[in-house]
């Protein structure tokens, strides 16, 4: 019962973060410059809400569990989204809801098998001419539609397939193996964007994997430290609420203060673009790393000079110290997280946004069982040169810790190597539809 109340969990999550901030975004009309700011606004106060929630969390939720239970912390937080229902469908008469057009899986499945396929049986190249006809007549486009600024430009006025990935222009051929597999230029065209922002998402993964480490390895860190705040101890569970309360601070003052300077000296609408916001991130998930890597060091030095290396009693050193470590890792992730929505929201197809902003999470889910994975590997490979295991002691004063947040500094460098060279050639929607 507890694992399947835990996969439904999972299911209901993933389907509110996954729908939740292109809904919110579509409010906004992304015509006019007015509704872009307020929509980047959006964006920044959602991973502010996210923030405020997580505090409640690592808080008052952490504090009853462990005075009051597990089942009155599970039943507050089923009372909790028991509530945000009718408040959710209390504005329904006000949303702005976009018609379901069916899965863009769909879609993007038919393309690369059309693809493929087509790749395979045509037997010369003519075959794989696009025959504009086949595509259906579209009415032509009013002028209020051009000024709402929407994708009906390509979805009403077929033009010729680009050049970039030539492989998916085969999927449009004038007679198709099967009708169902029968392309458009405009569905070949939105496979094309979504295969080209999976790079970005792709390098987010790693930032992710270090976050892991705020549940895990941090925790452990803290809890052989002094916690305790004048007369309160602050449980080891309860640390997330640095890099909660950092958000938090962050994201108004990244709204109010740094985006409008920006906006100034750049004299740009955005200010900071969405690929240099998830770039500032990535590198502040890299400082992290290292200031991880050296809080480890003071930290083991202070048990070895005070003889507490195999004692269970907490170290003379305040946890304050691994604060340091959230702050980075914690701005960092409103950072990516923020622009990663953002970006993936305005360069994704319509029909896609939803797919797309869910893509964001999954870097999440795919950057913690990374994490597993370079634990297992870090721990075989040091087991196997005849030494001891880096994650591997009696306690964790024994683990050689600062060598893994060492590694994961340097894998986050190269991550940012790797994202510099698809995130520099990249061109913005806008900017292709303008050549």
């Amino acid at each position: 019962m507890l694992f399947l109340g835990l996969y439904l969990v999972a299911l209901g999550v993933g389907g509110i973060k996954g729908s939740l901030p292109p809904h919110g975004a579509e409010q906004f009309n992304e015509a006019s410059p007015q509704g872009r700011k307020q929509r980047s606004t959006f964006f920044n106060y959602f991973v502010f809400c996210l923030s405020c929630g997580a505090l409640i969390a690592v808080t008052l939720v952490v504090w009853i569990e462990d005075n009051k239970g597990w089942e009155w912390g599970f039943g507050i937080s089923t009372i909790a989204i028991l509530l945000s229902i009718p408040i959710f469908l209390a504005g329904s008469s006000f949303y702005r809801n976009k018609i379901p057009s069916g899965s863009p899986l769909t879609t993007i499945c038919k393309v690369l098998v059309a693809a493929l396929i087509n790749a395979c049986t045509c037997k010369s190249p003519s075959n794989a001419i696009v025959n504009m006809s086949t595509s259906p007549s579209y009415p032509a486009e009013t002028g209020k539609e051009v000024e709402e600024g929407t994708d009906k430009a390509t979805e009403f006025n077929p033009q010729p397939p680009t050049e970039s990935l030539k492989f998916l222009n085969r999927a449009l051929v004038n007679k198709p193996v099967h009708p169902v597999l029968e392309c458009t230029v405009q569905q070949v065209e939105e496979v094309k964007i979504v295969i080209k922002i999976l790079p970005i998402f792709g390098c987010t993964i790693m930032l992710n994997c270090c976050l892991a480490q705020l549940s895990t390895f941090s925790v452990q860190q803290a809890a052989t430290m002094n916690t305790k705040v004048r007369s309160m101890k602050v449980p080891p569970a309860s640390l997330p609420v640095f890099p909660v309360l950092f958000i938090m601070i962050l994201a108004p003052v990244y709204d109010h203060v740094i985006i409008p300077f920006a906006r100034k000296v750049t004299k740009s609408e955005m200010g900071i673009t969405h690929l240099q916001r998830i770039g500032i991130g990535l590198v502040l998930s890299i400082i992290a790393m290292a200031v991880a890597a050296l809080v480890e060091i003071k930290r083991k030095r202070v048990a070895t000079d005070s003889g507490l290396l195999d004692s269970a009693s907490p170290l003379p050193i305040t946890f304050f110290w691994i604060a340091l470590q959230y702050l980075f890792l914690g701005s960092a992730d409103l950072f990516t997280l923020a622009g990663l929505l953002e970006f993936f929201f305005t360069e994704a197809p319509t029909s896609m946004r939803s797919l797309a902003t869910s893509l964001s999470f999954a870097s999440l889910a795919m950057g913690y069982y990374l994490s597993t994975v370079i634990v297992s590997i870090v721990n075989d490979v040091t087991d196997h040169s005849g030494n001891k295991p880096w994650l591997s002691g009696s306690t964790i004063n024994h683990y050689h810790l600062e060598k893994f947040y060492w590694l994961l500094c340097v894998l986050s460098a190269l991550n940012f190597l790797h994202y510099l060279f698809w995130a520099i050639p990249y061109k913005y929607r806008s900017t292709r539809a303008n050549e």
